[in-house]
């Protein structure tokens, strides 16, 4: 039974670690398509009207360059923390040993991706009011959701500490 658990457990952590590659991998080409489809945009005002899966930014480019600037700076900027954030859990995932599972270095990491996710939370309401005071359409910056995916990993990142004492504690009674 236990033997079951540990390949249970080992399957799912591999999944987890494809799945992160797949995001990082993903968010990745998103932010560098609208990167490169930015610069395209300083040669030709028309790629300003579809800079990537339909974001429109032509009138506020031909309004204001700086605040079409902005945008597409803060727009590419979150994207590049979220890929941060799945590399940073992809080294968490690669560092997770199934016989000493409670490990500081990746407890540490756990803390890392909590504090990166709240910063993405803070600047996702920053470009919210930014954009509302611009009166843009929505550009999906919700970011409510990592508040408390920022905490939840935090939370876990406590418990992972804890459990690193309790097992430096059992390898010194042993």
């Amino acid at each position: 039974m236990q033997k079951l658990m540990k390949t249970k457990t080992a399957s799912i952590l591999a999944t987890m670690n494809v799945l992160s590659w797949i995001a990082y991998i993903g968010i990745s080409i998103k932010c560098g398509a609208i990167i490169f489809t930015y610069v395209l945009s300083l040669f030709n005002e028309q790629v300003a009207k579809d800079l990537y899966q339909g974001l429109n930014l032509y009138d506020l480019k031909n309004e204001s360059f700086l605040h079409y600037s902005l945008i597409v700076g803060i727009t590419a900027g979150l994207l590049a923390l979220k890929a941060y954030v799945a590399h940073l859990v992809i080294k968490v995932l690669s560092k997770i040993n199934l016989k000493s599972p409670f490990d500081m270095e990746v407890a540490l990491q756990m803390e890392k991706i909590s504090i990166m996710i709240l910063y993405l939370w803070l600047i996702s309401l920053g470009a919210r009011i930014y954009q509302e005071i611009l009166d843009l359409p929505n550009m999906d910056w919700n970011g409510g959701e990592a508040l408390f995916l920022s905490g939840l990993i935090f939370l876990f990142a406590q418990i992972f500490k804890k459990g690193v004492e309790i097992q430096a504690e059992n390898d010194l009674t042993v």
